[in-house]
Order: C-alpha cells, then structure tokens, then sequence
C-alpha cells in the first residue's frame, strides 16, 4: 500500500478520502486554494500545499502547481476525486511521466470514455445498447437545429467532456435549440476548457440508472450492482439510492455484464461507472456515458455491498490484484443519499452563499429502524463560496428495505439544522413523504411533473399542524415560566396553566397548556382531547425533538421577533402565541402589498455577469433573455418578466453583483 498520497480535490470528496486512508495507515496531503485555507480538509489532512487564488482556473486545474505539491511533499501518488482533473487524460499521462502514482482508471481508458462520442461509438463496438444521436462534433447553431430535425424533437444537448449536470440542455424546437447550443458551449468552454457538443434523442420517460464497476490492473472486472438517480434538477442529481425499484435480477445482470463488458473493452482498471437511461414501462435501457472516476453517490453502493471504494482504487492504483469475485455481490438493505446543496428551493434553487451560522447535521449510527451515514466537507463558521459547486453536504440512510431507508431519510433530514444561508433540505425532506416518489415510480423529469411552478412548500398533515402547535405553546410556556422565576414574580414552584391562542400561518388555534415539571406538557388544541407531549428541548437549543402521544418527531424552530419560525418535512410556518385579545387585533392587520418589481431586472443570487444582452433603449419582450449571470458554475439565462423599453442598464458584462441588485430597470 501507497505511505502517502496526495489529494487534488477539496470539500466533502477530500475529507472521503481522508477516512479512508487514515484507516489504512496512508498519510495524506491535500491541495488547497484561498477559499479553502480554514477548510476541514486542510485541518483533517497530515499535510496541506496552498496551490493558488479561489477560482479552479487558478488552484484545482492547475496541474504544474498540484505535481509541484507531490514533489515538495514526497507524496508516491494522486486521488483526484471527481471534478476538477479527474478526468483529464492528459493530466494521467503527465503523471506517468514524472513516475506519480495515479489512483483512477489509466489515461487511455479515461480518453476513450471520457469523451462522450467516442464513448458511444465503443460502446455500440462492445455490444451496449446506444441511444439515437448525432456523433460527430457540431460546427455552429445552423447546423445544430439542423441536426436537431432529422433525430426528431425532443434532443438534448450535451458538451462531450461534461459531467456533473453541466452543460446539458434539452431542446424541444428549434428557438430552444438556437438559445441552448450556444450557452451548452459556453458552459463546456468555461467548466471544462473543452467547448465541443453533441446532440442525442431525449428519452421520454427515461430514468436514470447507472452501475458500478471495479477493475484491477490484471484484466479483472466486475460490477457491484446499480444505483437509480432519476431524481435530478437541471440534469444535476439531487436523490440516489441503491438498489433501483425498477431493476428485476434478469435486467441487472444484463446491464451488469454489459458495464463489464464495456469496461473490459478499455482495460479499465479502478472504480468506476457506467450510466444508462432506463425506460419505466419496458425495462429497456441505453447506454448514456462512462464516468471514469469515483461518483458522487458512491456511498449508497458501499451501504448495500459493504464494500470501500476508495480502498479498492487505491489497492488497484498499487498494483494488487482484485481480490473480490462477482459472487461475493450482494444486496443487503437499500440505501438512499440525499444531496443538501447551498441553495433557496422557494426561489428556483438559485445558489446561496455565505458563512454557515449554524451547522448542525443528525448524528451518524442508529436512527430509527436504521442507520445514518454524513459526508461533509463543512463545518459551523465555515463560509460558502461562489466559485465552487453548491453541494455541502451528503446524508446517507440505510434500511432492510426502501420503506425503512426513506423513514431514516426523512427523521434524518428533521434533524439536520443549518442556518446562514438556504439549504434544499425543505424541498429533499418534502419529495421524502411524496406518494409518487413512496411508490418508485419515478423518472427523471419528476420534480418538474411533481413541482411545475416551482417548489412553494407543503401544506402541513393534520400531525404535523399539531406538532408544531404544541411545539410553540411548549416553548413559549416554558420561557414565560423561566422568565417569571428570574424575575421573582412567582412563587419558586408556579402553577403553569395558561390559555393562549397559536397562530400558526394563518389560522388562529385556541390552546391551553398545563406545563409539567420535568419536560412533559398537557396540550389542548382547539377544545379537542388533550395531547402529551414529553421533550428534554432546552433553550438555545433550534431542534425541539419529542415524543406526542406516543408518536417520536423533530421540528426546527428559530426565535424570531415576530415569532416562531418553524421548519418541518417542506413545511415552513410562523406561530405567533400570544393572548386572545392580541390574536382578534392580529386578525384585523391590514396585508401588505406587494411591490411591483415587474419594471426591473433583479439579480435573484450573488455571481458574475457574463453577458448583457440588451442595451438602453432597445424594447424587450416578456421573457426574452436580458443578461446571463453565472454562480457556483452555473449559467443562468435571467428574462424580463414584462415586455417595456430598457431606460437604464446598471451593471455591465464581468461585474459582481449581490442578491437582489437592480441590473436593468425598464421605462
């Protein structure tokens, strides 16, 4: 085994790596830029090199400076993670070169897979199935449409070293194909240094299924069963899990000895996998692309096959011979692994940034019927950056079987706090207790089916409604108490009976409360029967877990000047508890109008402004593009919401702008 390796990532993957080796007995260096200086991995690491500025373009993709930290460090190989190098033939041979280890797949195989249309032509010559496209490398917008006819509509556009859900469009006419094309090769160009594009036919219904392979330097190969992921915005995926609800045996092993097949044609040599896009109704599937590099969502394989493959990559990178046979493979359990990204699912999931106040993730180990399993990269105090891609943190579950893995998911979710900036959690912990996501019959446009306007939030059950009713009345008879023992103005043991009135939202909730001594409450909601809640919440604390009627739950709550704000499952609702008098004069408020922003263009995250594209006096239609601003790596094409005439332009192309700044203003 390797003495010590160098990691040329950041985040959650470079603290992944970390575990391992540390178990093995590896010492490890990692690279680090500007923003990453204070990072967990630079604290976990035995060594750390400073590489550079923030932006990748000057760190993370520089190779010179990451071969520079392997010769000052000693360091005998590279894990490049996914991301940034790790699928960079280039880089591999370089490294081959200068005699450093490389713990991924060999260069030839990363060149020939790497590349999505030469991939797709191996694949057809190694008898995978093939989805319809057009292979060869597509000059301009002209030919694009064109090609875009004869495959037939719906296409989508893909730049052919992409991965990540970057750069991929999906067209169903020709304007969107003119506007599509274009910013897919701006988006290759910037996140990949590689500007080349292809088009495929979109599957309708298609779900997203990918296997994992495992090879060695001496022809061994073998597949570690699948991983579904149809569950993605903007081609990026946000929900894996392993097995797949749609596989049956006879398909997985079909799609099985084809990844291995394919592998095998490439002499492919460590961890790595190959996606399909499956269909829902025939179990037909296609082969899509080869990653050759570890996955994002590798942790749900390892939870069903109790296999470690960051340890095989890097037995595999020393030379030592695939120990493990395709009959040692099992499935045991399911596993499910959310993405927690930082950005608002209230609007649009835009990238948010800024320092993490609080962060608080669920305990690893037991949960429940099962097990928690945390990936993370940050820590409470550290901040978000724009320049890095918005995952922070990846929540693992395991159960005996789906039903369990998704309960573990959704109490898991309940107690993962996180304050500073937006978290997706909401919108994850809301598609946990969805009856169309419950049944496994999803594809991967079902957020967009499930969610067409947007994600708004949930309506609470009747449960939930009451938890957080008695969730309220609890803390804020708790703090009357403490506050009127403090002042004195009761005897040392008060009598704690008070009838309040929750406004939770926008309904008024009549409450009386007998409040015990030891955690324990009598709750009545609405002259209805008495409810017991039992909790040990203190103050200070944002995470009231209890036990009501029986029934254990968690709410997150922060104390607000206007009251209670409450977070729970994609419920997110104020409680204001307070007397019947102040509940009828609350009633009687007058609402507030909402401005008119229909006349300005508002930058709704932090980022660049890649380009303006209109210019004062121009006349703009509903919806037509206005300027592109780019953040965490993403390009997002803003549109006026109203047709008028540009009376003024505040930002220009290459400028910084905050959330919420005016950057067009219209007559």
């Amino acid at each position: 085994m390797f003495k010590k390796i160098l990691i040329a990532n950041r985040g959650e993957i470079a603290v992944r790596v970390i575990k391992t080796c540390r178990r093995l007995g590896v010492k490890t260096v990692v690279v680090y830029s500007d923003a990453d200086a204070g990072s967990m991995a630079v604290e976990m690491a035995d060594e750390a090199v400073h590489i550079g500025g923030s932006p990748a373009s000057e760190s993370y993709l520089v190779a010179d400076k990451i071969i520079d930290a392997v010769k000052k460090t000693g360091a005998e190989a590279i894990h490049p993670g996914f991301g940034f190098l790790s699928e960079n033939p280039a880089f591999a041979k370089r490294l081959e070169k200068e005699g450093i280890g490389w713990i991924g797949p060999n260069a030839h195989a990363i060149e020939a897979m790497g590349d999505k249309i030469s991939s797709k032509k191996l694949a057809a010559e190694a008898g995978v199935s093939t989805v319809p496209g057009h292979m060869g490398l597509i000059e301009d917008t002209k030919e694009a449409v064109k090609i875009s006819k004869e495959i037939g509509y719906p296409v989508m556009i893909k730049a052919s070293a992409g991965g990540g859900g970057k750069g991929i469009r999906v067209a169903a006419n020709d304007k969107e194909v003119e506007e599509g094309f274009p910013a897919v090769k701006a988006e290759a160009k910037s996140s990949f240094g590689d500007d080349r594009v292809f088009i495929e036919k979109f599957i309708l219904e298609p779900r997203h299924i990918e296997i994992q392979v495992l090879g060695d330097k001496h022809g061994n190969c073998i597949y570690l069963n699948e991983r579904e992921c149809s569950i993605q915005r903007r081609n990026q995926k946000v929900i894996e899990e392993a097995p797949s609800p749609l596989l049956d045996p006879e398909t997985r092993k079909k799609m099985g000895e084809q990844a291995v097949a394919l592998a095998k044609a490439v002499n492919y040599d460590s961890a790595g996998t190959v996606e399909f896009v499956a269909s829902g109704k025939d179990k037909g599937f296609y082969f899509l692309e080869m990653n050759t590099r570890l996955q994002v969502e590798h942790p749900v394989t390892e939870m069903i096959t109790g296999v470690d493959l960051v340890e095989q990559m890097l037995l595999s990178a020393y030379g030592e011979t695939l120990k493990l046979k395709q009959s040692d493979i099992g499935i045991n359990g399911w596993a499910v692994e959310t993405r927690v990204y930082a950005e608002d699912p209230y609007r649009n999931f835009l990238p948010s940034i800024g320092r993490l106040k609080r962060f608080h993730p669920p305990v690893e180990g037991k949960l429940g019927k099962g097990e928690v399993r945390m990936d993370s990269g940050v820590r409470e105090g550290d901040e978000i950056s724009m320049f890095y891609d918005p995952m922070i943190a990846k929540l693992i579950t395991w159960g005996k079987d789906r039903d369990t893995a998704l309960d573990t998911q959704a109490e898991a979710l309940d107690r993962f706090y996180i304050e500073g900036i937006q978290d997706n959690i909401p919108f994850i912990a809301a598609v946990m207790d969805e009856k169309r996501f419950r049944s496994g019959n999803i594809t991967t446009a079902y957020i967009k089916d499930e969610f067409p306007e947007g994600f708004h939030g949930v309506e609470p059950t009747k449960l939930q409604e009451t938890q957080l009713i008695a969730s309220a009345a609890y803390v804020h008879g708790f703090m009357s108490r403490r506050a009127q023992l403090v002042t004195g103005r009761m005897s040392p043991v008060p009598e704690a009976r008070q009838d309040w009135v929750v406004i939770l939202g926008d309904k008024h909730h009549p409450v009386h409360l007998e409040l015990g001594e030891d955690g324990d409450a009598q709750i009545t909601i609405n002259g209805g029967k008495p409810h017991t809640l039992v909790t040990a919440w203190a103050p200070g604390q944002h995470l009231i877990e209890g036990v009501l009627d029986g029934k254990s739950f968690a709410v997150k709550f922060a104390d607000r000047t206007e009251g209670y704000l409450f977070r729970h499952r994609g419920v997110a609702l104020r409680a204001l508890v307070c007397t019947p008098t102040v509940a009828d004069l609350h009633s009687r408020l007058p609402e507030k109008e909402k401005p008119d922003t229909s006349k300005l263009v508002i930058s709704p995250m932090p980022g660049l402004v890649v380009s303006m594209d209109v210019e004062v006096g121009q006349e703009v239609q509903a919806g037509e593009a206005v300027c592109v601003v780019e953040a965490m790596k993403m390009q997002n094409i803003i549109r006026a919401e109203a047709t008028g005439t540009v009376k003024a332009i505040n930002v220009e192309a290459g400028a910084s702008v905050a959330a919420d700044e005016i950057m067009v203003e219209f007559a």
